[in-house]
């Protein structure tokens, strides 16, 4: 983006997603600030986050458009923790960016997902695909892609598969797969075996923003990509992979539904779990041809590798050594 300001809001960035773009747009030259409620315990707690923190809350508009000052770019990443209050809060916080960005001219960056499509979706998406979602969280996304469309400020967007990778607690792998903090003896698979399944890794996901950001000029105001990731199919092939990682023959569990049906009507995260079930009975893969023809490939990480320095970051996998990683990649 060269000629405009350096400068870069993430709102989320001690999440996975909001955490892996701002090391992205560091590592590229961005200044890059991060709102927090508590900028002090958001610097103690990620010291290694290139990010400026700057005290607010994504609820109040006026924090947000004081931290977007001289921003170009503005990347909404945030979610409430364990899926509470979606309904209350996801919309408003996303009227805060909007707002943000059309008073400094910036773009938004917001990290799409699969949940805004319902079954009639089919089994390979493009992106203009009809968003007909059955779920509240699916109705809520595609509500908040339209507002975007609808806002009159240049977006981009790129839609993935589950997250995966460092920093990524409030995901699939790490609520749903393993346990986090405890040595892998087991897998749980979530899904059909056989039903294919879209895995984004967050390095991967990040480092394509930064190529779209490099071809600004080419993007439309607005601009929405998919992004392949590691397509599974059959989806089981995950545990499968994990095995290797782990060098062992872990047992593969099935998740219980029968107890997370049990649990929902109490506990929210649980219902919006089983909301989600059926992108774990039928394949969902998403046409990322769009992104191919701009950039000329996608950045992928085998999926082992990207598996390794998940779980390690997960602490179920021991760290190996530099001698073992040298011998690794060797």
């Amino acid at each position: 983006m060269t000629g405009t300001s350096r400068k870069a809001l993430v709102i989320g960035a001690t999440g996975g997603v909001g955490g892996a773009v701002a090391r992205m747009l560091a590592a590229r030259g961005w200044q890059v600030s991060g709102l927090n409620r508590d900028p002090a315990r958001a610097a103690l707690a990620h010291p290694s986050l290139p990010v400026a923190w700057v005290a607010g809350d994504a609820m109040r508009p006026a924090d947000v458009a004081r931290a977007a000052e001289g921003a170009a770019i503005l990347f909404h990443g945030a979610n409430p923790p364990g899926y509470r209050n979606w309904a209350g809060t996801v919309v408003p916080m996303l009227d805060s960016a909007i707002a943000a960005a059309r008073a400094q001219k910036a773009r938004i960056l917001f990290p799409g997902t699969v949940y805004s499509y319902g079954p009639d979706a089919g089994a390979c998406v493009a992106e203009d695909a009809p968003q007909n979602p059955l779920t509240r969280k699916g109705r809520l996304r595609a509500e908040m892609e339209r507002r975007l469309e609808d806002s009159g400020v240049p977006v981009l967007i790129v839609r993935a598969g589950d997250f995966f990778g460092p920093g990524a607690a409030n995901s699939w792998l790490a609520q749903g797969v393993v346990t986090p903090g405890r040595p892998l003896r087991s897998v749980t698979y979530p899904g059909d075996p056989d039903a294919g399944h879209a895995w984004a890794y967050l390095p991967d996901l990040a480092e394509t923003f930064g190529r779209l950001l490099d071809r600004v000029d080419d993007l439309a105001p607005f601009a929405r990509f998919h992004f392949g990731g590691h397509w599974l199919a059959p989806g089981i092939a995950l545990a499968e992979a994990i095995r290797r990682v782990a060098g062992r023959d872990l047992p593969v569990k099935k998740l219980p539904w029968w107890a997370i049906r049990l649990i929902a009507p109490f506990h929210e995260t649980m219902r919006e779990m089983l909301e989600m079930r059926y992108l774990w009975q039928r394949p969902l893969r998403l046409d990322n041809a769009r992104l191919v023809a701009l950039l000329g490939a996608e950045p992928h990480t085998p999926l082992d590798e990207a598996l390794r320095v998940t779980l390690c970051a997960l602490g179920c996998l021991k760290q190996p050594s530099a001698a073992a990683r040298k011998a690794a990649f060797a």
